[in-house]
């Protein structure tokens, strides 16, 4: 690897061999974070028998929410800092360091050596550090793929990226099937090969060779947004858990305290960036408007496509399979495998957008694709609860089209609108939008779905229960449970009535055709389908207009304009539409200003500084 000092190679200039071990590399390492972001998900029940603990039982909810949430919110905090120190000190060393700690983190997941809670504690610490060595891949694969791709092909190898980091969620789900029913270890194992080779084959291979920023680390910055996102997202994986008789925790002063809290330290941060030399995220780059509305689009298609994957892995492994005759065990490998048309949509129309939007711009595909999105939502409402499979399939592989159609183009913009120097902190900020909108997600639909559930699940299940001879106490007992027990049961392929039923002891003294029907694979699913059926249309109106928003958002980024090199070696705005062309940017710094405005190199100055390398359409 060359020295992170070392003179780069002018913008433009292309080593052709170079290029395409850049690409591998990096949609090696996406691809492998996303898939750790969602191969836990099918393999949490494993897991948990694996150390012995019940994750439905009181108080141990928080552990099962922290599994799934606390990757997310590592990711969605640190994306941007590692993005702004790749900057600054090489955005290949950064990546290299990553691949490394997301290899020794693994290598610790796969030997925990607790039970119970303690055991749980140590998967959820170890997942931590995991979520900070992916950070640092992705938040860099990016810049370091536009570093080194002309801005002809910087389409095509985002897309690429952007697929693989897509797929990689859905084949998550299906891998953590096939290795949980192995052993739930070999969920941790799968990465300790891959990484092992792919940190070797980085440290080997990979250079810089992009140009790198000057100044300091902005700690007040940093420390503001870290402690505010991390704050606020906290608030949304407490508030989803019961509190004081409410079936979430919203009225927590907990929550509500942290909530307020993190708003409050944003906004700090906000004035903080403003104000500073060298700020974390370059608050010029917002009157960009393609990196701006781009960057809204990503975190609206984000908040819908996080959120679609759970309430998809609920409808089938909680109502669809169960009624089909498969078995509670197996329904988290068969949701995994019936949501493979999802993964090929995403596979087939992500390199395509990428390739089509170097030849005829980002706008049209982009916006495209979100309307297409939401669509597809619209569709999956109007589905009933036991819908015919082909019809499903459709519509799954619709919206994976939809997604690939978007996330190529919209990224391709994204990058290609900001200057050489700022594309590090540029990919981790817009990493930041995407993985927040992932973990905010979870809330939003989780919270959308409890409370559709919630006016009517009490009632069916109390009533239901009392109908096969359930003493009215224990059937009334057990209507009161919070619906997040049902929906996490489901969530799990756990038949929650035996688990629900068991500590009162009342299946003992029901006959054996009772106790059949409420063990079966029919009587949860049909007490659940239409309570869940009212959540389900709330929750997909509630996607279709955030795909409406991020289309909307598409097309307020502008028409792109072309580029032609200045006098000083950077790209500057050739003349559109009889506009006078911008003046070449200096490679000196500006003369210092008053205080108030000053605009130090580095930091949110004048447009002309922050002009585009590259703008697409």
């Amino acid at each position: 690897m060359a020295d992170s000092g070392a003179t780069p190679p002018a913008d433009g200039v292309v080593d052709e061999r170079y290029k395409w071990t850049a690409l591998t590399n990096t949609t090696a390492a996406v691809f492998m974070s996303a898939l750790d972001g969602s191969i836990v998900l099918i393999a949490l029940p494993a897991i948990f028998r694996g150390i012995h603990l019940d994750p439905l039982a009181p108080g141990n909810i928080a552990y099962l929410l922290w599994m799934i949430m606390g990757y997310r919110l590592v990711q969605a905090v640190l994306v941007v800092t590692v993005g702004r120190l790749g900057d600054l000190y090489g955005r290949v060393r950064i990546y290299n360091s990553g691949f490394a700690v997301f290899t020794f983190a693994s290598i610790l997941l796969s030997f925990d050596p607790f039970d119970g809670g303690h055991g749980a504690v140590w998967l959820i610490g170890w997942r931590v550090l995991q979520a900070v060595g992916g950070s640092m891949l992705t938040a860099n694969s990016a810049a370091i793929l536009t570093d080194a791709f002309p801005k002809e092909r910087r389409g095509f190898a985002l897309g690429i990226n952007q697929v693989a980091a897509l797929a990689g969620m859905f084949i998550g789900l299906v891998l953590g099937g096939l290795l949980a029913a192995w052993d739930w270890r070999a969920v941790f194992w799968v990465n300790v090969p891959v990484g092992l080779f792919f940190t070797v084959w980085a440290y080997r291979t990979l250079r810089e060779t992009g140009r790198h920023d000057g100044g300091g680390i902005d700690w007040w910055g940093n420390i503001t947004f870290g402690v505010g996102l991390s704050a606020a997202l906290i608030a949304v994986t407490f508030g989803l858990q019961p509190y004081g008789g409410h079936t979430m925790g919203w009225t927590n002063p907990l929550v509500q305290t942290l909530l307020v809290g993190g708003v409050a330290l944003l906004v700090a941060f906000v004035v903080i960036e403003r104000r500073v030399a060298a700020p974390m995220i370059q608050p010029g780059l917002f009157r960009n408007r393609a990196f701006t509305f781009g960057n809204l689009a990503g975190l609206a298609i984000s908040i819908g496509r996080g959120g679609l994957q759970f309430v998809l892995i609920i409808w089938l492994q909680g109502i669809w399979l169960p009624l089909h005759g498969y078995a509670y065990d197996d329904t988290p490998l068969w949701a995994g495998i019936f949501l493979l048309p999802l993964t090929a949509g995403f596979l087939a129309a992500g390199p395509v957008s990428g390739h089509l939007s170097d030849r005829f711009g980002s706008r049209g595909l982009a916006t495209g694709g979100a309307l297409l999105f939401g669509a597809s939502f619209l569709g999956l409402m109007a589905l009933p609860i036991d819908f015919d499979y082909w019809v499903f399939a459709l519509l799954l592989a619709v919206n994976g089209i939809a997604s690939g159609m978007f996330a190529s183009p919209n990224s391709s913009s994204i990058m290609g609108s900001v200057p050489a120097r700022l594309r590090g902190v540029a990919s981790g900020m817009r990493a930041t939008f995407q993985n927040s909108g992932t973990a905010v997600s979870i809330g939003v639909f989780f919270s959308l779905m409890i409370a559709g559930l919630a006016g009517s699940l009490p009632q069916a299940l109390t009533a239901g229960l009392r109908e096969q001879g359930v003493p009215a106490h224990v059937a009334a007992q057990v209507g009161d449970l919070p619906p997040v027990a049902s929906l996490f049961a489901a969530q799990l392929g756990v038949n929650p009535v035996g688990n629900l039923l068991k500590p009162s002891g009342a299946l003992d003294h029901l006959g054996p055709a009772q106790r059949q029907t409420l063990t079966g694979g029919e009587f949860f699913p049909h007490l659940i389908a239409g309570p869940f059926h009212s959540g389900l249309v709330v929750v997909f109106t509630f996607g279709a207009v955030l795909a409406l928003l991020a289309a909307i958002a598409s097309l307020l980024r502008g028409p792109g304009r072309r580029v032609r090199s200045g006098a000083a070696g950077g790209p500057v705005p050739a003349p559109s539409g009889g506009a006078r062309p911008a003046p070449p940017v200096a490679s000196s710094p500006a003369p210092p200003a008053p205080p108030v405005s000053s605009t130090p190199p580095g930091s949110s100055g004048p447009s002309a500084s922050l002009a585009p390398s590259d703008p697409q359409e």
